[in-house]
C-alpha cells in the first residue's frame, strides 16, 4: 500500500449529474461551450467530446462569457459558458451584466460546495461565501440545485425563458457531489421540449394598432433588439406604411440599411430623434427606449405610439404608449400586416434628413469619422463586426459601417464594457482588457482581423477630465509594440504608416487570412 488513494474507476462517472445537463443542453441545438476546465467542473467537460459539443478554452472567464455572447447572436442559440467555482464564475460576472442590460440568452453552469456544507467558512478551495446570491444580483436568476433533475429542469426553464420571454443570462449552480455521482434522470427527460407557439398578441390590441397605422400619414419605426430576429416583418412594415426606419445600436441593420427607408443605428443622433419625436405615429418594436441607446433622458413623442415587446414590464417603459402589444415581434407584426390590406404607400423623400445625420455625424470627431469611413471601406459586405465601448467605434463606426443584416455589429451599448470587442475592431485602451485572447483566436485557427486604433490611451476620459478641470491623470498610457505583440502570440502583426495605407493594410489582411492585428498608430490619427 502506497497510502495514495486510487483513482475512481472511468466507468464510476458515466453518466453524472454534468451528463445529464450537457446531454439537455445537446439537444436544443448547443454544438459549442466557452470556459475553462478547472479543478471542480471537470464533470462538466467529461461528456463534451462524446455529445459532439466543441469547447472553447478562453485565457479568462470574461473572454468565456463574451465569445458565448458572440456565438449566441451568430446562430440563434443560448451562449454557454462553464466555469469553475469561485474565482471562475467571479471572472465571468461581467459577461453576464452585459447580457442582461443588452437582453442577450447565456446559462452559465458552475460547480458549488457539496451539500451541507455551505456558509462553514472552513478554507476549502475556491470556497465562496453564497455564490447562487452573488450571480443573482447581476442574472435574470441564479440557482443552485439539490439534484441532476433539478439541474436538468433548470436547463429546460432557461430555454424557456429565451423562447417565450427577454432573454437574459441564468446561472446553474451545481454541488461538486450532486455534479459527480449518478444522474438518476431519465433519457426522456433530458430531451428538448417543443416551443411554445409564440405570442401574437391580444387580437383587441391588434386590433387597435391597425386602426391607427391606417390613419397614420407621417408614421415612424424604431426598431429594438428585439425585433432582430422579426427583420422580414419589420421590413414589410416599413414597405406597407412608407415608414422611415431607425435602429438602436442592438437593433442595427434589422432593416438592410442600404434599404431607401432605412435611417441607420443613429438615435444617439439629434437629426435621427427629432425624426421619430415628429412622426404622428411612432412604432417602437422591441426596445425599452433606454438612455444608453439614445444618448438623450427620453425620446419626446408628439404623436401616438405603438409599442410591441415580448415582456409586458417594457410596454410604458421611458415612454407611453398609446396602443400596447405583449407578444413575440415577429408574430405581432404578421397580425397587423395581415389587417392593413391595400397598396404600400409611397417612400418618403430622405435625403435631406440623411444628409443632417451625416453632417452631426462627421461634427463631433471628424477625423475618427473619416478613419472609420475608411475602415469600413476596406470591410466585405458579409463581414461580422465586434467593437468594445470605444470613440472609434460608437462616435464613428456604428454611424458609418452599413450592414445588410441584424448582428453583424457585435456591440453593448449599454453596459459598455471594455474587453468585449477582439473579434474584430477595438482601440488600444479596450484591448489591452482581452489581448490573452489572441491565444484563444491563434488557437482556434480562427479568420479574424483586430483593427487596432492606437490614440495613447483612455481618451475620451482624458477629455472628460479635461471638460472637468481636472488635470489628465491616469489616461496616457504605455503602448507596447502592438505588431510584435501579435507576432508573439503566434498571430500576424501589422503597421499602418500613414492614413492612405489604412483601407489597403485591412484588405491585404483580410485576403492573408489567419489572425491578423493591424495597428493604425497616434501618428496616423
Amino acid at each position: 500500500m502506497t497510502g495514495v488513494e486510487a483513482a475512481p474507476a472511468a466507468d464510476a462517472f458515466a453518466d453524472t449529474a454534468g451528463r445529464a445537463v450537457l446531454e439537455t443542453i445537446r439537444s436544443y441545438g448547443v454544438t459549442t461551450v466557452f470556459g475553462i476546465p478547472g479543478t471542480h467542473n471537470l464533470e462538466l467537460y467529461r461528456p463534451l467530446a462524446d455529445l459532439g459539443i466543441r469547447a472553447v478554452t478562453n485565457r479568462h472567464e470574461q473572454g468565456s462569457g463574451y465569445g458565448a455572447d458572440g456565438w449566441s447572436q451568430q446562430t440563434g442559440l443560448p451562449g454557454v459558458v462553464i466555469t469553475t467555482s469561485g474565482p471562475g464564475l467571479q471572472n465571468a460576472m461581467s459577461a453576464m451584466g452585459t447580457a442582461f442590460c443588452e437582453s442577450r440568452p447565456l446559462i452559465v453552469l458552475s460547480p458549488g460546495v457539496a451539500l451541507g456544507a455551505e456558509f462553514r467558512d472552513v478554507g476549502t478551495l475556491h470556497e465562496t461565501k453564497d455564490a447562487s446570491a452573488m450571480v443573482a444580483a447581476v442574472a435574470e436568476w441564479s440557482r443552485r440545485v439539490s439534484s441532476a433533475a433539478e439541474a436538468v429542469e433548470a436547463v429546460h426553464d432557461a430555454f424557456t425563458l429565451f423562447r417565450t420571454g427577454r432573454p437574459r443570462p441564468v446561472h446553474i449552480e451545481i454541488p461538486l457531489d450532486v455534479l459527480e455521482r449518478p444522474a438518476a434522470v431519465p433519457a426522456a427527460d433530458r430531451i428538448a421540449r417543443p416551443a411554445l407557439q409564440p405570442a401574437g398578441g391580444a387580437a383587441d390590441a391588434i386590433r387597435d394598432a391597425v386602426a391607427v397605422l391606417e390613419r397614420a400619414a407621417s408614421p415612424v419605426i424604431i426598431a429594438g433588439g428585439g425585433a432582430t430576429r422579426a427583420a422580414a416583418g419589420v421590413t414589410a412594415l416599413a414597405e406597407r406604411l412608407g415608414a422611415p426606419v431607425l435602429t438602436t445600436l442592438n437593433g442595427k441593420a434589422t432593416v438592410d440599411e442600404r434599404h431607401p427607408l432605412s435611417l441607420g443605428a443613429n438615435l444617439r443622433l439629434a437629426a435621427a430623434r427629432a425624426v421619430a419625436e415628429s412622426a404622428d405615429v411612432l412604432i417602437v418594436l422591441g426596445s425599452k427606449l433606454g438612455e444608453a441607446e439614445l444618448w438623450a433622458p427620453t425620446l419626446d413623442a408628439t404623436g401616438s405610439v405603438l409599442r410591441v415587446d415580448i415582456s409586458a414590464a417594457q410596454l410604458d417603459k421611458n415612454l407611453d404608449a398609446t396602443v400596447a402589444i405583449e407578444g413575440d415581434c415577429a408574430t405581432v407584426l404578421d397580425g397587423l400586416l395581415a389587417g392593413l390590406p391595400g397598396k404600400p404607400r409611397p417612400r418618403p423623400d430622405l435625403a435631406v434628413v440623411r444628409s443632417a445625420i451625416a453632417a452631426e455625424t462627421r461634427a463631433a470627431l471628424p477625423e475618427t469619422v473619416a478613419l472609420a469611413e475608411r475602415i469600413a471601406s476596406a470591410l466585405p459586405e458579409d463581414a461580422i463586426v465586434a467593437g468594445d465601448s470605444s470613440q472609434i467605434v460608437y462616435m464613428a463606426l456604428a454611424n458609418t459601417l452599413v450592414q445588410p443584416m441584424p448582428h453583424s455589429l457585435l456591440y453593448t451599448p449599454t453596459y459598455a464594457t471594455l474587453g468585449y470587442g477582439l473579434p474584430a475592431v477595438v482601440v488600444d485602451g479596450a484591448l489591452m482588457f482581452c489581448v490573452n485572447e489572441l491565444a484563444t483566436a491563434v488557437e482556434q485557427r480562427l479568420d479574424l482581423t483586430i483593427v487596432c486604433v492606437d490614440n495613447g490611451g483612455y481618451a475620451e476620459i482624458r477629455q472628460n477630465e479635461v471638460d472637468r478641470g481636472i488635470v489628465p491623470v491616469g489616461v496616457d498610457l504605455v503602448q507596447p509594440d502592438w505588431a510584435a505583440l501579435a507576432d508573439a502570440f503566434g498571430a500576424t502583426g501589422r503597421r499602418v504608416a500613414g492614413t492612405a495605407d489604412v483601407a489597403p493594410a485591412i484588405r491585404d489582411a483580410i485576403a492573408a487570412g489567419g489572425v491578423q492585428l493591424v495597428h493604425i498608430s497616434q501618428a496616423v490619427l
